[in-house]
């Protein structure tokens, strides 16, 4: 049993190419520049091309508040080839994401989280078998404790996939747990609680409760109880794997984000 509703919504966000026909598929743009660098600008940092530096898709400055970060995204343009493909620039399309929608959408973004926390996944447990719903118990509880503590929150839990209605004092703490955040680190946070499902596990990890590894493996508790009663499946572990590099590109932005100028 599964209740992952960023699994829904993040299928429907999928790159255009992947929802036209093979025939309709454009081209990737070709590499324009020779050289990438990094300049300080005030009190950010921009990623140059060339000595010009990028701009968002909204023509927006490519402005990063940290160099750590700022120098990852420019590792991510020196890489390409001949051609550029946005697939392989993950740091590059979040912060785009940040600069030219989410800075401008911050309530909206942030009650979207707390919508994902209304049914996180931590709440819905299998009835049976024992093995599956023990292993939830193990790692889904201390998380749901760790939360009551530095949170002030209070989850209701359920065993099925009826929707459950969670105490609004729980909510506004989800809420107030966001205050503060600037925008490139919720659109990574939001990219986090809608591949895992759980505003719970991508807040625990943002504040370093839990490891990347802890958030995916809890994250994914119900998958790995499939794969070793089913087995192997290719299809599902490539879609797997591509979930988890997304899910540990926000998880890099937020740790490069905290890093020193």
């Amino acid at each position: 049993m599964t209740n992952k509703q960023g699994d829904h919504d993040h299928d429907n966000d999928n790159p255009p190419a992947k929802r036209l026909g093979r025939d309709e598929v454009r081209p990737l743009p070709k590499r324009f520049y020779k050289s990438v660098s990094v300049a300080p600008r005030e009190d950010m940092f921009d990623v140059l091309l060339d000595g010009r530096a990028i701009r968002t898709p909204g023509k927006r400055p490519l402005a990063l508040a940290t160099e750590p970060l700022a120098r990852a995204i420019a590792a991510e343009w020196e890489a390409q080839g001949e051609r550029i493909d946005p697939a392989t620039m993950p740091l590059t399309k979040l912060a785009n994401t940040a600069i030219d929608a989410v800075s401008e959408r911050w309530d909206d973004v942030a009650a979207d989280i707390v919508a994902f926390a209304g049914s996180d996944l931590l709440c819905y447990r299998a009835e049976a078998p024992d093995g599956l719903v023990r292993r939830q118990s193990e790692a889904w509880d201390p998380v749901l404790a760790w939360a009551k503590q530095e949170l002030g929150t209070d989850f209701r839990l359920r065993q099925g996939v009826m929707p459950i209605d969670q105490p609004a004092a729980t909510l506004d703490a989800v809420r107030r747990s966001l205050d503060g955040i600037d925008a490139l680190s919720l659109a990574a946070l939001h990219v986090m609680t809608t591949i895992g499902g759980s505003a719970v596990l991508a807040i625990a990890h943002m504040r370093g409760h839990l490891t990347l590894d802890q958030a995916w493996d809890a994250a994914t508790v119900d998958e790995a109880w499939q794969r070793e009663l089913w087995g192997h499946d290719a299809e599902a572990a490539a879609t797997a794997a591509l979930k988890r590099a997304e899910f540990a590109a926000a998880s890099r932005c937020v740790d490069l984000l905290r890093s020193h100028r």
